[in-house]
Parts: structure tokens; sequence; C-alpha cells
């Protein structure tokens, strides 16, 4: 094993469309080994499609590992020894390289037409689909003069070794491709065009990357990438083939590979619904990996400390929504009261109830209530709907629909007239003594159960069936708002009378 100060890894996403949580999943891995191993992660940002390619996707990715909080060593905005680290910065290397394979003999010039290369083996009783068959490895220079004579423009194929290529993967042990069946592949245009399959692996081993660990997807062009890597270092780059770790796939729905297409892999969605990055990350390690086999929930700085890169399962990993809702409510709960009120209040400016900055008594306010939700919190964004009915301005007072529906009918009129006349009469408005006179008023008084006796109450007060604990509620609200949100439903239920 690479002694721990080498171990160099990296995360080299395309910058096209939305950050996706198989992607951060990737990159998690990456981060977490170099970590484990006092390495370095290298971000690099493999922008040569400009048709795909946008720079909103590039800020998306910054913002999406800031975010997570996986920082780089290497990368954009921090920069390093190997920089630039955006391949649309670095076309002069990519040149350089294959001349020198060209020269080497290592890469060689190709004319083939699919529809030729599908006709030879048609003649030869093979599956016309097979695909490039070698046929242009030995041109002659009388031909390729030909060829350019009727105005064709080559593609430049690296030489495949004529042997079997092994490796022994971290994930899934000793891999083997015989030979012969994988064929020349296409590193650059005729014109000198870069490609994906050049441009990765010639910039890993320009960045002297040691482990390569990447999604299983990814496996059948392994062979490819080692043939290039000993290629490179013939002529004089690099050290040669990586270790690699193919990761299992994150599957969604019917066990099919989690595409950008589907809502579920929008990482942003998880931060707009309020999951907080030390718990999603919880939960995409879960994804190939665990901590031990009986617990599920753990911190990024004991995963770093139990890493074993053997210990990732080469199974596909369901991405299973609920369990990540349970993950991260876990991790709410154990933040630090002050800690979960201070997230929460991004959430509160989303619900519109608070702009900018709280005012002392508003944050007193949050401070209070947050211990009240913080249980009860499966994300942030529960927790500001559960609290909303306090910062709420009386006149921006609403009750949801439904729970005004099922709650404050007819029958409800009783209830809360004989809430308000209990609660008028209070001489100090304290949790206890509201959850007295409620009591009194309601389960003794009028024979309820405590079901029937305070869901119109919850509803009149905070405007949702789920809401914090209802007497703590009342007291935080505060007795004139309290009495004033009692008696508009009153009105309410009396009406529908």
């Amino acid at each position: 094993m690479t002694a721990g100060n080498d171990v160099r890894v990296r995360f080299c996403p395309s910058p096209t469309g939305t950050p996706h949580v198989g992607l951060i999943r990737t990159a998690l891995f990456n981060w977490v080994y170099a970590r484990h191993h006092g390495g370095s992660f290298v971000f690099r940002i493999e922008d040569t499609d400009a048709r795909r390619d946008s720079v909103e996707s590039y800020h998306a990715l910054l913002d999406a590992l800031r975010w997570i909080g996986l920082d780089w060593d290497e990368g954009p905005e921090v920069g390093g020894p190997h920089g630039p680290y955006r391949q649309s910065e670095r076309r002069d290397s990519y040149r350089n390289a294959l001349g020198l394979l060209v020269q080497a003999g290592e890469v060689y010039e190709s004319y083939s037409t699919p529809e030729e290369i599908e006709a030879r083996h048609r003649a030869a009783g093979r599956d016309p689909k097979l695909g490039y068959d070698n046929a242009d490895r030995d041109l002659t220079d009388e031909q390729k003069a030909a060829y350019r004579a009727e105005g064709r423009s080559p593609v430049f194929r690296l030489r495949m070794p004529d042997r079997d290529i092994s490796f022994d993967d971290l994930v899934r042990g000793p891999v083997t491709f015989k030979a012969g069946t994988v064929a020349d592949f296409v590193l650059a245009r005729g014109d000198g065009t870069p490609l994906y399959p050049l441009t990765n692996p010639l910039d890993d081993a320009l960045m002297g990357i040691t482990h390569v660990l990447r999604g299983e997807d990814l496996l059948p062009s392994t062979p490819r990438q080692i043939a290039l890597l000993e290629a490179l270092q013939r002529v004089g780059i690099g050290n040669g083939p990586f270790r690699y770790g193919h990761l299992p796939l994150v599957t969604g729905e019917g066990n099919r590979k989690l595409s950008k297409r589907d809502p579920q892999s929008n990482l942003f969605l998880y931060r707009e619904r309020g999951f907080v990055p030390e718990g999603l990350l919880n939960y995409l390690a879960l994804l190939g990996w665990s901590i031990a086999d009986d617990r599920d929930v753990f911190t990024m700085a004991e995963m770093v400390e139990a890493f074993d890169i053997s210990r990732v399962s080469s199974n596909a990993a369901r991405f299973d929504l609920k369990k990540a809702e349970a993950i991260n409510a876990a991790h709410l709960r154990a933040l630090p009261v002050e800690e979960f009120a201070r997230r929460v209040e991004p959430y509160l400016e989303a619900e519109g109830v608070i702009t900018g900055t709280l005012t002392e008594e508003r944050r007193a306010l949050l401070a209070a209530a947050a211990p009240l939700v913080q249980e009860r919190s499966v994300v942030l964004s529960d927790a500001a709907r559960m609290l909303r009915f306090l910062f709420v301005p009386e006149e921006g007072f609403e009750l949801e629909p439904d729970a005004a529906e099922k709650n404050l009918g007819a029958d409800a009129a009783p209830v809360l007239e004989a809430a308000l006349t209990g609660l008028d009469a209070l001489p100090e408005w304290s949790t206890e003594q509201i959850e007295n006179a409620l009591k009194a008023a309601l389960v003794d008084g009028l024979g309820l159960k405590p079901r029937k006796a305070f869901a119109p109450v919850r509803v009149a007060v905070s405007g949702r069936t789920v809401s914090p604990p209802l007497y703590e509620s009342m007291e935080l609200l505060g007795r004139e708002r309290s009495l004033a949100r009692l008696r508009a439903g009153l009105e309410r239920a009396a009406s529908l009378g």
C-alpha cells in the first residue's frame, strides 16, 4: 500500500446540469480516503465539451462541495502545484502528449468509417455491430496519403497491447480483461482535439494521482486507461497505472441507475428541504459502506477514522429517501440547540416570516421555541413550518385549509368557547397554568378525550395539526395573540353552525 502522505485522489466532474447525489457520494469516498491516509484530495473540472458544459454548472459544483463540507487541497480557487485545474485551460498538455505518443508509435491515424467497419464484419461473418476491428493499425504512408487525398480526416487511436490486462480492484478484487476484447480506441480527432479517453487519464498522470475511486459504470474503460498510462510512462509521462476501486452504483426505483433526470438525484433539493450536510453525507456513506453492522449514524470524523476501502460493498446501493430522512433527523437531534436554532433561521426566511437579521426579541423567541421542535423535525424546513405561527404577523396568519376543515367545523365552537372562558380567567400566562385551565375546561368540564379536546385549540392557535407542544406554544405566543386566534377560530366555527 502506498504510504499515507503519498495518497493522491481526485474528483473530476464535468460541469453539466445540477450536482447529483451519486456524484457527491463518489466525491465523499475519495475525500474520506484521502483524509484517512493523510493524503491529498484534488478537485478538477473536466470542461472540454463546449456544447454541454456551462458556467452555471461550474459554479454549482463549487457551491455543492462547499455546502456539503468536502474541502479540496488542490483545485479551482485553491490552486496547487499541478494547475490549472480546469481542462479547458490545459490544451497544450494534451497536444504535447499526443505528439509524443504518435512519434513513439503508441498512437496511429485511423481512417475507417463506421460503414466500412460494419462491411468488413459482415464480409467475415461477424456481428456488424462489434465496433472497430483494428484494421488501420499498419497503414502505409501511401495509404494514408490516398485517404487524405479523398478528403478524409483521421482519428488518433491508441494501440492496445496484445495481452490480457489485469488489475487488483480495491473494491472488487482481481479483474481481468482478455486480450483482444478491447479494441484500439480514439484519443483525439484528426485536428488534434483531445477526447475524454485521453484527457482524463493524462491529467491524472500529470497530477500525480495514485488512487482512482469511481463508479462501477466506468469499469469497462479501465483496461483502456491502463494501456494508455503504460504508453504515457514509456514516453516519459507519469508513473504508469494507478490503483483503481470501482464503487457500487447508486440506484433508484426499480433498481435502475439513479440518473440526473430522477428528482431524487438533485443534491440541492435536499438543501432546500433542510437536510444538514452531516446528515446527508452520513446517508451517502451508507450507499456502499458502513461503520459497523449495528450502527448507521456517525460523524464524518468517525468515518475518516474508520474508513477501509476494502469494506466497501460491490453490490448496488439503492437510494432510500425514508432512510436518508431518518439519518438526517438523528443529526438534527444531535445538534446543540443553539446551533439548531441558527440553522433554522434561513428556512424561516424562506417561509416569508422573517427577513434579514433577527431582532433580539425574535432571536430569544426562536431560542425558546427551538427545543420544542428539534426532536420532532426530520428536516429543517419541518421546524420552520412548525414555528411559523410564532413569527408571522397577525394579519398574515392563515389556517391550513385541510386542518381548518377537519378541526374547526361547527362542532368545534363549544370547545373553543370553553377554552376561551377557562383561559380568560388565568392570573398568570404560563405553560403550567394554560395546561391546567384547558384540561379543566375541556377534559373535565366537557368530558372530551384529549384528542378531541385539544385539536381545535391547536389548529386555531398554530394553523396546523402538527405543531410544537400546545401549552408551551401558547406561552411563547403570548396571552393576547393566543386569545385573539382562539376568538377568530370560534367565529369561524360558529359561522358554520
